[in-house]
């Protein structure tokens, strides 16, 4: 099959480079215009350059190494030792540092085989309640620069910046990296940032240069980025969509590109019609601000009714995976999981069941959900499959599972820092 040829995401505007030019300090948030080695105001060699550099206005933040960065930030004795967030022998790494992470430990490992590969590693259990406040407190930083926030979890968020301009009279680089220096003055901690046209690219950048980074993907590299990129890249993609499309010949994004939306959507459903999307540089999710709700779900409707008890099975992992995202977000658990169906003649079926430890990890609501569609799954078409958790509580002290998985001459407009 010939790749299709896809025009690429529309050309940027060009209204900002000139005000800003196209490079910018990550240490004093001062615009560049000049090819400058320092920054002429600070001194410093930490410089971002890209042709859209203020021109892009979704942003991506990612607290690194979260847990064991606020631990490191109240114990000074650690600062340069390899440190591990987990139980005892007997339990897993939830969390751990950078100096652990070369050593080899990885989060969900057991902490005995952590420790065989990092004897000298320092463990210690989470501290939920005081991660959650940091995490608060991240927030409401955020939220001086602009409203739009979507928290992912404890210490990772969208924010849609578009109107920092208007009110602060610098870009949304600027403030990003104003942002991220508050983190550092006021919380103790750093992160990494991720500025783009859209989410996808957001969260990709923000992978990209770990920790202290500060990556951009703009609109015109887009489509040669991603075509090398493996297909797990892709938001949506975890490991069982992906050996699914490695068995259709497809493992990069250049690979997805070949296939025609129809024949995408008639593999994978809605699913499909995202990843043709996602493989041209096109997400229009926009960011949705966090609210107070009693339950938390994600539901799909197919393109066509199934009554196929394994592509309903695939259908609910994604969505689990959505649900989990929005209960970290949130810092709740479950105590119950809810499967919600729709039949093709619009009968809607919903089944709840009780589950102990509460549930806020994907793998245990994807697996709960299972059950229960066995019990229903009986040749019926189904054209609407949701899941969800209700009953919610903020577990305060308790280990959530979740854990395995100044500005130029503007400086006196930003929000009070």
């Amino acid at each position: 099959m010939h790749p299709i040829r896809d025009p690429a995401p529309d050309p940027a505007p060009a209204n900002r480079v000139s005000a800003f030019g196209k490079a910018l300090c990550r240490d004093c948030a001062a615009a560049l215009r000049g090819a400058e080695p320092r920054c002429p105001k600070c001194g410093s060699r930490r410089l971002v350059r890209h042709d859209e550099l203020h021109d892009l206005a979704i942003g991506h933040i990612d607290c690194d190494a979260f847990y064991a960065t606020v631990e490191k930030r109240d114990r000074p004795e650690l600062v340069s030792r390899p440190l591990i967030i987990g139980g005892d022998r007997r339990g897993v790494v939830a969390a751990c540092c950078y100096v652990a992470r070369m050593a080899g430990v990885r989060s969900a490992m057991p902490i005995w085989q952590a420790l065989e590969a990092c004897p000298d590693a320092v463990v210690l259990p989470p501290d939920m309640a005081k991660y959650k406040t940091v995490g608060r407190q991240a927030r409401e930083l955020m939220r001086t620069f602009t409203p739009l926030v979507e928290p992912l979890s404890i210490d990772e968020a969208f924010l849609d910046l578009s109107g920092v301009e208007e009110r602060l009279s610098i870009s949304p680089a600027q403030a990003l990296v104003e942002l991220v220096r508050r983190f550092e003055q006021q919380l103790g901690i750093t992160a990494s940032v991720g500025l783009s046209y859209n989410k996808l690219f957001a969260k990709i950048a923000s992978d990209l240069e770990k920790p202290r980074g500060f990556s951009v993907v703009g609109r015109g590299q887009a489509l040669d980025f991603l075509a090398p990129k493996p297909v797990s890249i892709l938001w949506g993609v975890g490991p069982v969509l992906q050996r699914k499309l490695q068995s259709e010949g497809i493992r990069t994004v250049g690979d997805l590109r070949g296939w025609s939306e129809i024949d995408l959507v008639r593999r994978h459903g809605k699913m499909g019609r995202l990843l043709y999307r996602f493989a041209r540089g096109q997400d229009d999710r926009r960011i949705e601000p966090e609210s107070v709700s009693k339950s938390i779900s994600a539901e799909t409707t197919f393109d066509w009714d199934t009554a196929d008890r394994a592509a309903l099975k695939d259908a609910l992992r994604p969505l689990a995976e959505t649900v989990e995202r929005r209960l970290k977000a949130a810092g709740l658990q479950g105590r119950s999981v809810v499967l919600k169906l729709k039949t093709a003649d619009f009968q809607l079926l919903t089944r709840s069941r009780r589950v102990d430890p509460p549930a806020s990890v994907a793998e245990l609501i994807w697996q709960t959900g299972c059950e229960m569609l066995d019990a229903e799954a009986d040749g019926r078409l189904i054209r609407l499959i949701g899941i969800g958790c209700t009953d919610l509580l903020d577990p305060e002290t308790e280990p959530e599972p979740g854990l395995f998985d100044g500005v130029g001459d503007a400086e006196a407009r930003l929000p009070p820092g």
